[in-house]
């Protein structure tokens, strides 16, 4: 069950069918933590949001009346610290997948803060929620003439020698050129690096993922052997690593949350079942099953190992505009949709 159907009120009055999912994903579309955390909060507190599919463009009511869990995903969560505290009181759990790359000198990623700020403020939410809550991300690994598999490599260690013992896992994927358009056109249109012959280049070849891989395991060996043990994980990947001791990574990660949010034991049952507990006549909640049913997002790639969730992002509305990225059409797409965008509005698009 990823959602039950319930009827809510809007802020207009009118009386709609919502799906209510228990747990929230914001966003893989866009970064909410960054540019539309007070939005994000005026919606928790009016009870719901829209979000628009972006197949048929028809709008979707999603109450927050049923979540229990919001995975935020950002490169940038500085703007939303200051908020985490109403979610606290409302009693809703939450954790953050914050990519931390370093593509400053390609200009890759144009608008996000420097790597030392980024730094920074992730040690900072680090300090507030705590290292399990916080998953490192260098996603995704591109190279071009300049960026060898070892120089990647090298940018992989300086940042993760600044973010030494703040984390527990780093998550990390192969840039995905070939399947998205867009990103070819935004690769050839916003960088210097390619050109339309050459944007293909992008993507690792099978000796240079080798090398890749190769290398990551001597980082992870050299920071265990000083005292810092992090978990290696792929994103969406469909090549098998176990070998090396490199995961298939969940994003939307169940394991992770009933470890870290144990003590809510109507969560708990829900992963376990994929049903919300309901309390007896005496507030006493049904036994917890001891097997796990399978609540895999069959919505997401057959590699995804991310358990069920509702994303309430959309895209073209990310103005980090990185090149990369498979959720941006174009930079004119997006900053004329953030034209469009109200805090006091349903839906990220106004």
């Amino acid at each position: 069950m990823a959602s039950e159907k319930i009827t809510i009120r809007t802020d207009t009055g009118e009386v709609v069918e919502a799906m209510a999912p228990v747990i929230i994903s914001a966003s893989r579309s866009t970064d909410i933590p960054a540019f539309y955390a007070k939005w994000f909060f005026n919606r928790l507190e009016k009870g719901y949001c829209v979000w628009y599919n972006p197949f048929n463009q028809k709008p979707g009511y999603v109450s927050f009346s049923k979540c229990k869990v919001v995975v935020f995903w950002t490169k940038n969560p500085e703007p939303i610290i200051q908020y985490l505290p109403e979610l606290d009181k409302r009693g809703i759990h939450y954790y953050f997948q914050v990519t931390l790359n370093d593509y400053v000198r390609e200009g890759f990623e144009p608008n996000v803060p420097s790597v030392e700020e980024r730094v920074e403020t992730f040690k900072k939410l680090v300090k507030i929620i705590g290292k399990e809550r916080v998953i490192w991300r260098f996603d995704p690994l591109i190279v071009t003439k300049e960026i060898t598999p070892r120089e990647l490599l090298k940018r992989i260690w300086d940042v993760g020698n600044l973010l030494k013992g703040c984390t527990e896992k780093l998550v990390f994927s192969f840039v995905d050129v070939r399947a998205y358009r867009k990103v070819q056109n935004n690769l050839v249109k916003e960088t210097r690096s390619f050109d339309k012959d050459t944007v293909e280049s992008a993507e690792m070849s099978e000796i240079q993922r080798q090398k890749m891989i190769e290398g990551l395991v001597k980082i992870r060996e050299a920071w265990a052997k000083d005292g810092w043990d992090v978990t290696m994980a792929t994103c969406g990947e469909d090549f098998d690593y176990d070998a090396y001791g490199i995961e298939h990574n969940r994003c939307i990660d169940g394991e992770l949350m009933e470890r870290v949010f144990g003590e809510d034991k109507a969560l708990v049952y829900y992963l376990r079942t994929g049903k919300l507990a309901e309390p007896d006549l005496f507030g006493e909640l049904p036994p917890i099953p001891a097997a796990c049913k399978n609540l895999k997002d069959k919505g997401q790639r057959k590699a995804c190992g991310c358990m069920i969730s509702k994303d309430i992002g959309m895209y073209n509305t990310c103005r980090h505009l990185c090149v990369y990225c498979y959720a941006n059409t174009s930079k004119e797409c997006v900053l004329k949709n953030a034209e469009k965008h109200n805090d006091q509005s349903e839906s990220i698009i106004g």
